[in-house]
């Protein structure tokens, strides 16, 4: 395949995903305010965003597939990006714990040909998380450890927060940071195919 794969994103983790997917993108950092767009369903807000960092990535492309992507935690009917400092994350885990809430991701797919887009795929995947209670000193430790800080929702399913989630209900992989079923889907509906991009 021939087709320059571009990930609009800074995220070490879905960097990772893909790299594990057999995908070898390559990394271009979008630069967008994320704090310029808002929404009121946090579902249509991470097809903003995701759309919005796909575009930025895409100007600056002459032929690529470019994938732009964000995730927002949804709970109790509030969206959640990453925590403003510590005493915010340990917050939002004490009000977590034991219950559940929607990590939305956004992907937008757009197909960079000559300069210009010429076919594009936005989607959202929407998984239930199911947080377990920390003690709290494993709470401290976990805070203490700076990784909810980094991550939407103050945790993640890739690193030292995965023993606090309980269950997911629908794509973990979407809850890490990118769907690799929706983006197969996205590919399809273009016309290629993910094995297509293997590297290995």
């Amino acid at each position: 395949m021939s087709r320059r794969l571009v990930l609009g994103s800074a995220s070490p983790a879905r960097l990772q995903l893909l790299r594990q997917a057999g995908l070898s993108p390559e990394v271009v950092v979008s630069g967008v305010d994320e704090t310029a767009i808002s929404s009121p369903r946090v579902a249509e807000l991470v097809a903003l965003l995701a759309t919005a960092k796909a575009q930025a990535v895409a100007a600056q492309e002459t032929d690529a597939l470019v994938i732009g992507a964000d995730s927002v935690l949804e709970f109790r009917g509030q969206p959640l990006g990453k925590p403003t400092d510590a005493d915010d994350a340990r917050l939002r885990w004490r009000r977590m714990g034991g219950r559940s809430g929607v990590l939305h991701t956004g992907q937008a797919l757009l197909d960079v040909r000559d300069g210009a887009i010429t076919r594009r795929d936005v989607a959202v995947s929407s998984t239930t998380v199911h947080f377990a209670v920390p003690t709290d000193a494993e709470l401290d430790a976990y805070v203490g450890s700076g990784e909810p800080l980094q991550v939407a929702g103050a945790f993640t399913l890739d690193g030292l927060g995965a023993p606090f989630v309980r269950r997911v209900e629908g794509d973990p992989t979407a809850v890490v940071g990118l769907s690799l079923p929706l983006l197969r889907v996205q590919l399809g509906r273009l016309g290629l195919t993910i094995t297509d991009f293997w590297t290995r």
